[in-house]
């Protein structure tokens, strides 16, 4: 037990939201009431602390997730706050790869916004606990308990309310404390204000009862003991309701709901109150799972410090020229100056430094133990996704999931000296960024760089300039399409040639089916062992793998097909993995030429907020667009119009919206499907 004492004491929390909720807000309050810092950066002012990156700064969003460990009371919370905005969505995914909790914030106004779900919903992939915190409760239009009913119809989660507004919009300047049955309030918005804890004033004290009724009932129906307890109408003390909702929590039961308005400095406190009750240290967290690289059967890691190494990086990023590898221990001890091994690359590499990150300042360490998320550099060839573990114990972890991009621009070096420096520049940002590819075509020779978003690409190519003094001239935007086929059809091929003194052989027949949209490849061999032998099936697969990257029609990437490997040849000494592997591209071509290949284009689920005053213009020019309205709903005096909009046709679009609706209007977009164009 003593071993684990220290790790009991540590939480690691996300901080998850649409766009404009407020979370890095959230972040700089908390950092400046827990002491980690001691003036307030404000986004709006770019000197967030978070927010450290020029662009970030300029825009007044937050681009790349940041790490930060600060104190609260006897806890040590490590806090990563992540992008929202849908092109940065990779940064949300891999930082809930490693997290134990996340703190979802909501805009009291707009409530459950369509980032909000996105980054909700992997959080539910990973099984994270979350509680919520509605922020903004002094805005106009702010509605606490409309927020509440969106988190339980829109992300199909069960909110249990543990504090109450007191005020709303100008007025707000507390909670009711439903736990306590205690009122907070703040008496000023200096961030300084001391919090004032008195009895519930008598007017809202019938309503507090009535809610606390309801928080008790909840907690009853997700816990035995409390459930016990209720029927036989005893008292339950708050340590038990709390306890009861911690394993709630823990077990993603319930929600916990908070509220407060964090740019007045309203609520952050009892938030952090809460991370500490409700969100779990490393030890209650599921233990680690993961294969061993060269046996059957899944390994389970618990967080102990004398446990075998099991670490995961899950983000690189070049800092100040090197390459500085985030990385989260979920068992054992990393140490400074000590050997990894990575599963991956089948060899050891060397740490010389561990570093305690806090944004982009550093601290060094000299060792990192079981829920640590520190920084790590020297290693020179890991990447994202990939294991460090023990040469003696290795194990390889799930890797983390990656989107493909949805648009392009072409790039070309300004001048000779950046077409020195462009490939250097370009490797090093995929190396950060997994969601970033990079291809020469090979028609024009001209650079293709594809992301996920025009905003991505505008970032990346300031990023080029500013950080690696390296300037392109950028063509348009280029939506990145997809090819299929219309019908099933049969490829046959035949490979005999002499490559380096030795004959080559094989032949193959394959068919390759239409799948239903948004099925992906698959292939599977029907092929008897006598006409290919087994060991040659991965060698077809491979070939075949590599034909669907460049479809006969544009060149595109080849989706929603089945191949099937449905007969061949072989020939006793002549057979080699290379042929079949070269044949099985041949014959899939044959079949795409077959199968009458025709273009998918990215289809986008577009939000629009206008008012209703602009609603007939912007509705039209979303039809002109080749847009499907799905629904059109109110959100208090704003109009929310929800549309299918192919992303050729989305172009430039915030300007023509900003024109149509005399700058009041907005709009966010993300990938949904694929579709005929």
């Amino acid at each position: 037990m003593k071993e684990n004492k220290k790790i009991n004491k540590i939480r690691n929390i996300g901080i998850i939201a649409h766009i404009d909720a407020g979370k890095t807000t959230v972040t700089e309050r908390v950092l400046f009431y827990s002491g980690r810092s001691h003036k307030i950066g404000e986004v709006h002012d770019g000197e967030a602390v978070m927010d450290w990156m020029p662009d970030e700064q300029e825009r007044g969003i937050t681009i790349t997730s940041a790490v930060t460990t600060c104190q609260w009371k006897d806890c040590e919370i490590q806090i990563i706050d992540t992008p929202g905005h849908v092109d940065f969505t990779i940064e949300v995914e891999r930082s809930l790869r490693v997290l134990d909790g996340a703190v979802g914030v909501f805009c009291a106004v707009g409530g459950v916004e369509p980032q909000s779900e996105t980054v909700w919903h992997q959080a539910d992939k990973y099984l994270v606990p979350k509680i919520a915190f509605v922020n903004k409760m002094d805005r106009v239009g702010a509605d606490f308990f409309r927020v509440v009913e969106m988190i339980q119809d829109r992300l199909d989660a069960n909110p249990l309310v543990l504090q109450l507004p007191v005020g709303r919009e100008d007025s707000f300047r507390g909670v009711i404390d439903l736990l306590n049955m205690q009122q907070i309030v703040w008496e000023t918005n200096d961030p300084g204000s001391p919090i004032k804890t008195t009895d519930i004033a008598p007017e809202l004290l019938e309503s507090a009862k009535d809610y606390r009724e309801q928080m008790i009932e909840k907690v009853a129906e997700a816990d035995d003991s409390i459930m016990e307890a209720f029927l036989e109408e005893r008292e339950i003390s708050t340590k038990d309701l709390v306890s009861a909702i911690r394993r709630a929590t823990l077990n993603l039961s319930v929600v916990p709901v908070l509220c407060g308005a964090a740019l007045r400095n309203k609520g952050i406190q009892p938030l952090l109150d809460a991370v500490i009750s409700f969100l779990p240290s490393p030890v209650e967290a599921p233990p680690i799972e993961g294969v061993h690289p060269e046996r059957e059967g899944t390994l389970s890691f618990d967080a102990r410090d004398k446990g075998p190494l099991v670490a995961l990086i899950f983000k690189v990023f070049m800092f100040e020229g090197r390459k500085l590898l985030f990385v989260r221990v979920y068992s054992g001890c990393l140490k400074a100056g000590g050997e990894v091994y990575n599963p991956t690359l089948k060899r050891k590499e060397k740490i010389s430094r561990i570093l305690r990150m806090h944004a982009n300042k550093r601290e060094r360490l000299d060792e990192a133990g079981p829920g640590s998320i520190v920084g790590v550099v020297g290693l020179k060839d890991s990447g994202t996704g990939q294991t460090l573990c023990q040469a003696d114990a290795p194990v390889l972890l799930e890797a983390i999931e990656y989107y493909k991009p949805v648009i392009s621009v072409s790039v070309e070096p300004k001048t000779h000296d950046d077409q020195d420096k462009l490939e250097h520049t370009l490797a090093k940002l995929m190396d950060e960024d997994p969601t970033l590819h990079v291809k020469e075509d090979e028609d024009t020779g001209q650079i293709i760089l594809s992301g996920m978003g025009e905003l991505h690409l505008d970032i990346v190519i300031s990023r080029m300039k500013r950080e690696y003094s390296t300037s392109v001239n950028v063509g348009k935007p280029q939506v990145v399409y997809r090819e299929t086929l219309a019908r099933q059809a049969v490829g046959k091929a035949e490979f005999d040639r002499e490559i380096a003194g030795n004959r080559h052989y094989a032949e193959v027949e394959l068919t390759v089916k239409p799948l239903a949209r948004g099925s992906g490849t698959t292939f599977r061999a029907e092929a008897s062992d006598e006409k290919i032998p087994d060991i040659y099936i991965p060698a077809v697969s491979q070939g075949a793998n590599d034909a669907m990257e460049y479809g006969e029609l544009m060149g595109y990437p080849v989706v929603d097909v089945e191949v099937i490997l449905t007969g061949g040849s072989f020939k006793e000494n002549l057979a080699s993995e290379l042929a079949y592997k070269v044949c099985a591209t041949m014959a899939c071509r044959e079949a795409f030429q077959q199968g009458e290949s025709y273009l998918l284009e990215p289809i986008m689920d577009a939000e629009v907020f206008v008012p209703e005053d602009f609603m007939g213009e912007v509705i039209g020019d979303l039809n002109a667009r080749g847009g499907k309205i799905e629904s059109i709903s109110a959100k208090g005096e704003i109009q929310v119009i929800s549309a299918n909009v192919p992303l050729s046709k989305m172009f430039g679009y915030s300007t023509a919206l900003r024109s149509a609706s005399q700058g009041r209007g907005n709009f966010t977009m993300r990938f949904s499907h694929f579709d005929k164009v």
